[in-house]
């Protein structure tokens, strides 16, 4: 696999279109921290880090649905830095998805992070994904 970021984004979209509740994901470092951030921002219902299953473990995540209409909480999910085509910006041209209604998430020299943490610590990196 040349991309993890683009499978653990697409294991996602698809549980989502399967209305499925978990879905299970390889982990690493990484994917463990985009999980956390997803959480926080509130887009996800829970997670579980698991150890011991295979070398690196297992994210589970619990997706999070509206109990009256049964939407998901995440709209899209959109890859825009790829390894054929590296995607960095500064802290003043920090992207705004959705008119800042989504996120971006950007790995950071200080760690992975939000576009709006990113901005208000006026430090720029790679955009991995943005999220809505």
């Amino acid at each position: 696999m040349t991309d993890p970021i683009a499978d653990y984004l697409t294991r996602l979209r698809n549980a989502i279109k399967a209305n499925h509740r978990v879905v299970e994901i390889p982990a690493s470092n990484l994917k463990k921290e985009i999980t956390k951030i997803l959480f926080e921002q509130g887009y996800i219902l829970n997670y579980k880090f698991i150890e011991g299953e295979t070398p690196a473990g297992i994210i589970k995540i619990a997706l999070k649905y509206d109990p009256v209409d049964r939407v998901n909480a995440i709209k899209a999910l959109k890859r825009v830095s790829r390894p054929g085509l590296r995607q960095y910006t500064g802290y003043k041209d920090m992207p705004r998805v959705l008119n800042g209604l989504g996120i971006a998430i950007l790995s950071t020299s200080q760690g992975v992070m939000t576009n709006k943490e990113a901005r208000e610590k006026k430090i720029g990196g790679e955009v991995l994904c943005y999220v809505y």
